[in-house]
């Protein structure tokens, strides 16, 4: 760690975060970054001098200990703190992730129409003018290399970056796993499946596209290029998301493949993070009929692995008003499947989407609420159930969102696993 003073700027290199992912109710860094203190704010950035947090430091900054996140896909994240025991009650960590693009949060809250948030992006700006006018000629080639790469991220260079992203891996990703919260939403996303079985006519998130399993060479080449684009950053990852909609589809030989070329090439065995993720979503059918040589594939792996799959409800006039083209009895089956996994692949997490919503039929919630009761027979912590907000095209308000919450907290106390409201990110 090296430290450095122009003024009042105060610079800080190769500063050492924490190497595990922890839930705490205290703002924490992962990894190794660099950080420029001001009077105003505190500036965060990762290894290739690409701004990733701000935090306020004046009486004007919303809460002390809230901040923003960007992200790989360039979209800035607001960290809040809100309540702390009901933030997690509800999403199972200390802080809420308020986004600056649609989604599916009911929490209410819009931090990026505050005035202060706003300005921090702007200081981010102000703060790249001050380090250019630095005199390059009088310090240290490791503060140079810093400032050449910092001052070079501009926000045109950071919206190109994000493009590029975009186009190596063939399009933005709608939504990433709820179970990436465990990873703070950090994973690094390789395509093994486009498309999905079924397209389900309430579904915001799918592209509409057949399934459709990519080519081994397709996903050699997308790891390959994947190391080029996150470069000296990707030291500060241990955790990938095999992607889009039903990667579990793919077939044991893909999944391994892809699973096994991106631990090695991405080095994750010498990652400044401990341990390794390996995220993806299953669809029903590729739960039920996966091979037990499948999971022994997956929990063979050095990763521990966490499969989501979509279920959305027991009831099957509920399914059928979803446009969701599976009978009741298969989520059932699903659920059962789901629970054996668990009990019997010690590196394997399968996880559960279920619906929420004011407008859903009257079985719905009895339904489903059956399944995950009676199913399970007593609690268990290995699996956990997420409830997705069903926001109907629109923004949620009032007492609508206060309804839904009270549903949520009444399914919660019912439910015999941890069950959470399900954050809908992209990437």
């Amino acid at each position: 760690m090296e430290s450095f003073q122009f003024d009042n700027l105060s610079i800080i290199l190769n500063k050492q975060g924490s190497r595990e992912f922890s839930k705490v109710s205290y703002p924490i860094r992962y990894g190794r970054f660099a950080e420029i203190k001001t009077p105003d704010y505190i500036f965060q950035f990762n290894l290739n001098g690409e701004v990733k947090y701000i935090q306020g430091r004046r009486e004007s900054w919303p809460h002390p200990a809230e901040w923003l996140k960007r992200t790989v896909a360039n979209d800035w994240v607001y960290y809040s703190a809100g309540t702390y025991s009901e933030v997690y009650d509800y999403f199972g960590e200390y802080y809420l992730p308020c986004l600056s693009y649609p989604s599916n949060s009911i929490m209410g809250g819009e931090p990026f129409d505050d005035n202060a948030v706003r300005s921090a992006l702007q200081a981010w700006e102000e703060l790249l003018t001050k380090m250019r006018a630095l005199p390059l000629g009088t310090i240290s080639e490791g503060l140079k290399d810093f400032l050449v790469l910092a001052t070079g991220n501009d926000t045109k260079a950071l919206q190109l970056r994000c493009q590029a992203f975009h186009n190596l891996i063939g399009g933005w990703l709608s939504v990433l796993p709820p179970d990436t919260r465990h990873v703070d939403y950090e994973v690094i996303p390789v395509i093994v499946a486009d498309g999905c079985l079924y397209n389900c006519g309430f579904c915001r998130v799918k592209t509409g596209e057949d399934f459709s399993p990519r080519t081994q060479k397709n996903v050699f080449d997308q790891i390959n290029e994947l190391k080029e684009f996150y470069a000296q950053d990707l030291s500060n990852y241990n955790a990938i998301f095999l992607g889009q909609h039903d990667a579990l589809g793919a077939g044991e030989e893909l999944l391994e493949f892809a699973a096994s070329y991106a631990y090695e090439i991405f080095e994750f065995s010498r990652s400044h993070m401990k341990g390794a993720y390996l995220f993806l979503f299953g669809s029903v059918d590729s739960l039920v009929t996966a091979k037990d040589g499948l999971f022994e594939v997956l929990n063979g792996l050095p990763f521990l692995t966490y499969i989501n799959v979509g279920l959305e409800s027991a009831d099957q006039e509920t399914l059928t008003a979803l446009g969701k083209p599976i009978a009741s009895e298969m989520i059932g089956e699903a659920f059962a499947r789901m629970l054996e996994v668990n009990r019997r692949y010690e590196k394997i997490e399968v996880t559960a989407n279920f619906l929420l919503g004011s407008n859903l039929p009257q079985g719905h919630l009895p339904g489903s609420l059956d399944v995950i009761r009676n199913g399970v027979g007593r609690f268990y912590s290995k699996g956990a159930i997420y409830f997705s907000p069903l926001m109907n095209g629109g923004s949620m308000r009032g007492e609508t969102r206060r309804t839904m919450l009270r549903r949520f907290g009444e399914i919660k106390s019912l439910s015999l696993l941890s069950t959470y409201l399900y954050l809908i990110q992209r990437l």
